[in-house]
Protein backbone atom coordinates (compact mmCIF):
# COMPACT_ATOMS: atom_id res chain seq x y z
CA UNK A 1 0.00 0.00 0.00
CA UNK A 2 1.27 3.44 -0.92
CA UNK A 3 0.52 6.49 1.19
CA UNK A 4 0.63 9.84 -0.55
CA UNK A 5 1.25 12.98 1.43
CA UNK A 6 -0.55 16.00 0.02
CA UNK A 7 1.26 19.30 0.26
CA UNK A 8 0.22 22.84 -0.41
CA UNK A 9 2.23 25.31 -2.52
CA UNK A 10 4.41 26.23 0.50
CA UNK A 11 5.38 22.60 1.02
CA UNK A 12 3.28 22.13 4.19
CA UNK A 13 1.01 19.17 4.77
CA UNK A 14 -2.54 20.06 3.71
CA UNK A 15 -4.05 18.09 6.57
CA UNK A 16 -2.00 19.73 9.33
CA UNK A 17 -4.17 22.81 9.55
CA UNK A 18 -7.91 23.31 9.34
CA UNK A 19 -9.48 24.76 6.23
CA UNK A 20 -9.69 28.53 6.23
CA UNK A 21 -12.99 29.84 7.57
CA UNK A 22 -14.58 33.20 7.15
CA UNK A 23 -15.39 35.15 10.24
CA UNK A 24 -19.00 35.00 11.47
CA UNK A 25 -21.12 37.58 9.75
CA UNK A 26 -18.67 38.07 6.87
CA UNK A 27 -20.40 38.47 3.55
CA UNK A 28 -19.53 36.42 0.52
CA UNK A 29 -21.16 38.72 -1.98
CA UNK A 30 -22.36 42.28 -2.25
CA UNK A 31 -26.00 41.26 -1.94
CA UNK A 32 -25.96 40.80 1.83
CA UNK A 33 -26.99 37.68 3.65
CA UNK A 34 -30.68 38.55 4.00
CA UNK A 35 -31.18 40.21 0.64
CA UNK A 36 -33.87 38.96 -1.70
CA UNK A 37 -34.30 41.05 -4.81
CA UNK A 38 -37.32 43.32 -4.43
CA UNK A 39 -38.34 42.38 -7.99
CA UNK A 40 -39.14 38.93 -6.60
CA UNK A 41 -41.86 40.51 -4.45
CA UNK A 42 -44.29 42.28 -6.71
CA UNK A 43 -47.36 41.60 -4.57
CA UNK A 44 -47.14 41.89 -0.81
CA UNK A 45 -48.93 39.29 1.27
CA UNK A 46 -51.36 39.95 4.09
CA UNK A 47 -49.81 40.59 7.48
CA UNK A 48 -51.17 40.38 10.99
CA UNK A 49 -54.72 41.71 11.32
CA UNK A 50 -54.94 42.06 7.53
CA UNK A 51 -52.23 44.71 7.35
CA UNK A 52 -50.14 44.55 4.15
CA UNK A 53 -46.53 43.55 4.55
CA UNK A 54 -43.59 43.56 2.20
CA UNK A 55 -42.88 40.48 0.13
CA UNK A 56 -39.68 39.80 2.03
CA UNK A 57 -41.45 39.85 5.38
CA UNK A 58 -44.18 37.61 3.93
CA UNK A 59 -41.56 35.04 2.93
CA UNK A 60 -39.89 35.41 6.33
CA UNK A 61 -43.27 34.77 8.00
CA UNK A 62 -43.67 31.58 5.95
CA UNK A 63 -40.32 30.35 7.27
CA UNK A 64 -41.61 30.99 10.80
CA UNK A 65 -44.70 28.87 10.12
CA UNK A 66 -42.60 25.72 10.24
CA UNK A 67 -41.09 26.65 13.59
CA UNK A 68 -44.55 27.46 14.97
CA UNK A 69 -46.33 24.35 13.68
CA UNK A 70 -43.70 21.62 13.92
CA UNK A 71 -42.04 20.89 17.28
CA UNK A 72 -38.31 20.44 16.94
CA UNK A 73 -37.76 22.88 14.05
CA UNK A 74 -34.86 25.16 14.92
CA UNK A 75 -35.15 27.36 11.86
CA UNK A 76 -35.16 27.51 8.11
CA UNK A 77 -33.05 28.88 5.29
CA UNK A 78 -34.07 29.95 1.82
CA UNK A 79 -31.19 29.47 -0.61
CA UNK A 80 -30.42 29.44 -4.29
CA UNK A 81 -29.35 26.18 -5.91
CA UNK A 82 -25.93 27.84 -6.24
CA UNK A 83 -25.64 28.02 -2.42
CA UNK A 84 -26.40 31.73 -2.10
CA UNK A 85 -28.28 32.64 1.06
CA UNK A 86 -31.52 34.45 0.28
CA UNK A 87 -33.26 34.61 3.65
CA UNK A 88 -33.25 32.83 7.01
CA UNK A 89 -35.00 32.78 10.37
CA UNK A 90 -32.24 31.21 12.47
CA UNK A 91 -31.46 32.93 15.75
CA UNK A 92 -28.68 30.64 16.98
CA UNK A 93 -26.70 27.65 15.83
CA UNK A 94 -24.89 27.11 12.56
CA UNK A 95 -24.10 30.03 10.28
CA UNK A 96 -26.96 30.64 7.81
CA UNK A 97 -24.42 31.03 4.99
CA UNK A 98 -23.07 27.57 5.77
CA UNK A 99 -26.58 26.07 5.76
CA UNK A 100 -27.31 27.67 2.38
CA UNK A 101 -24.17 26.08 0.96
CA UNK A 102 -25.07 22.73 2.54
CA UNK A 103 -28.59 22.97 1.11
CA UNK A 104 -27.21 23.42 -2.40
CA UNK A 105 -24.77 20.55 -1.96
CA UNK A 106 -27.46 18.28 -0.52
CA UNK A 107 -29.82 19.20 -3.35
CA UNK A 108 -27.14 18.46 -5.97
CA UNK A 109 -26.43 15.05 -4.48
CA UNK A 110 -30.13 14.19 -4.21
CA UNK A 111 -30.81 15.38 -7.75
CA UNK A 112 -27.99 13.22 -9.09
CA UNK A 113 -29.30 10.19 -7.17
CA UNK A 114 -32.75 10.69 -8.67
CA UNK A 115 -31.32 10.97 -12.18
CA UNK A 116 -29.01 7.97 -11.81
CA UNK A 117 -31.75 5.80 -10.32
CA UNK A 118 -34.22 7.04 -12.95
CA UNK A 119 -36.73 7.97 -10.24
CA UNK A 120 -37.52 11.49 -11.41
CA UNK A 121 -36.83 14.90 -9.90
CA UNK A 122 -35.90 15.37 -6.26
CA UNK A 123 -38.77 16.15 -3.89
CA UNK A 124 -36.89 16.38 -0.62
CA UNK A 125 -33.83 14.97 1.03
CA UNK A 126 -33.37 14.50 4.78
CA UNK A 127 -30.08 14.01 6.60
CA UNK A 128 -30.64 12.38 9.99
CA UNK A 129 -27.69 12.86 12.33
CA UNK A 130 -27.27 11.80 15.93
CA UNK A 131 -28.57 15.12 17.30
CA UNK A 132 -30.95 16.30 14.62
CA UNK A 133 -32.17 16.65 11.07
CA UNK A 134 -31.44 18.74 7.99
CA UNK A 135 -34.07 18.58 5.26
CA UNK A 136 -33.94 20.26 1.85
CA UNK A 137 -37.00 20.93 -0.33
CA UNK A 138 -37.14 22.38 -3.83
CA UNK A 139 -39.24 25.56 -3.87
CA UNK A 140 -38.56 26.10 -7.57
CA UNK A 141 -35.93 25.20 -10.13
CA UNK A 142 -33.65 27.85 -8.59
CA UNK A 143 -34.71 28.17 -4.92
CA UNK A 144 -34.38 25.72 -2.02
CA UNK A 145 -35.95 25.58 1.42
CA UNK A 146 -33.69 23.98 4.05
CA UNK A 147 -35.05 23.17 7.51
CA UNK A 148 -32.87 22.49 10.54
CA UNK A 149 -34.42 20.36 13.29
CA UNK A 150 -33.34 18.90 16.61
CA UNK A 151 -33.52 15.23 17.61
CA UNK A 152 -37.19 15.41 18.66
CA UNK A 153 -38.39 16.48 15.20
CA UNK A 154 -41.17 14.39 13.66
CA UNK A 155 -40.00 14.27 10.03
CA UNK A 156 -43.36 13.07 8.71
CA UNK A 157 -45.07 16.05 10.31
CA UNK A 158 -42.40 18.34 8.85
CA UNK A 159 -43.02 16.94 5.35
CA UNK A 160 -46.77 17.55 5.70
CA UNK A 161 -46.23 21.18 6.74
CA UNK A 162 -43.25 22.05 4.51
CA UNK A 163 -44.93 21.22 1.19
CA UNK A 164 -47.60 23.92 1.47
CA UNK A 165 -45.04 26.39 2.87
CA UNK A 166 -42.78 25.79 -0.14
CA UNK A 167 -45.74 26.34 -2.48
CA UNK A 168 -46.68 29.62 -0.79
CA UNK A 169 -43.06 30.80 -0.94
CA UNK A 170 -42.97 29.94 -4.66
CA UNK A 171 -46.12 32.05 -5.12
CA UNK A 172 -44.62 34.95 -3.16
CA UNK A 173 -41.43 34.77 -5.25
CA UNK A 174 -43.49 34.45 -8.44
CA UNK A 175 -41.67 31.30 -9.51
CA UNK A 176 -43.10 27.96 -10.57
CA UNK A 177 -42.78 24.97 -8.24
CA UNK A 178 -40.49 22.02 -8.94
CA UNK A 179 -43.09 19.26 -9.04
Amino acid sequence: MTVTQFQDARGGDLFDSPLPRRSPGARLDSGGEDALPESAFDQPGPGAAGQPRSGQSAVHAELGVLRDRVPGVRGAVLAGIDGRLLLHDLTAGPEPLDLAALAATTFGLGRQCGLTLQQGPLRELTVHSHQGYFTVYGVSDQVLLAVLGDDRLNVSWLHLEAGPVAERIADLLHVGGTA
